[in-house]
This record gives C-alpha cells, sequence and structure tokens, in this order.
C-alpha cells in the first residue's frame, strides 16, 4: 500500500500513526471482514511538504478461503 502524506499546516508533524483497514472480500462481493493494522507515520513530514510511503499489507491465508480476495479500503492518519 503507497500513500502521500501532504503536510498543509504551519508547523512539522513530529510522530503519529497510520491506520489501514483490509477487507475481506466473497466472489459476490460481501464484505465479510475487516482487519486493520497499524503502522508508525513516516515523520518528519516539514510544514508546507509531503511524504510518500510503502508498506506490505498482510493478512493470514486462513482468513481469506477460496475464491475471496482482499482489498485496502481504509486509511486514517492519527498525529501527536
Amino acid at each position: 500500500m503507497t500513500v502521500t502524506f501532504r503536510n498543509t499546516g504551519g508547523s512539522p508533524v513530529r510522530s503519529g500513526t497510520v491506520t489501514f483497514g483490509t477487507h475481506i472480500i466473497g466472489a459476490l462481493g460481501v464484505d465479510w471482514a475487516t482487519i486493520e493494522s497499524t503502522v508508525k507515520l513516516p515523520v518528519p513530514i516539514a510544514a508546507g511538504q509531503k511524504k510518500e510511503k510503502t508498506w506490505p499489507v498482510c493478512v493470514d491465508a486462513w482468513r481469506v478461503p477460496l475464491g475471496m480476495h482482499v482489498e485496502t479500503r481504509d486509511v486514517s492518519v492519527k498525529w501527536d
């Protein structure tokens, strides 16, 4: 999962977290479950700057039976 962070504020971001919501999708499009994973924000991000970061998003194989797939649909950021 690659995300670009833009700091539109007036001071640098020095810490925080990123939470990904990865959905388990059935063969007919039914959303069976959402698995959350949290990683540290790629800091510092200076005021007015952007930073791009890529993370692997993994789900245990037993959670995704044959015919189902995963989609990371939700990304939220919390900075301190």
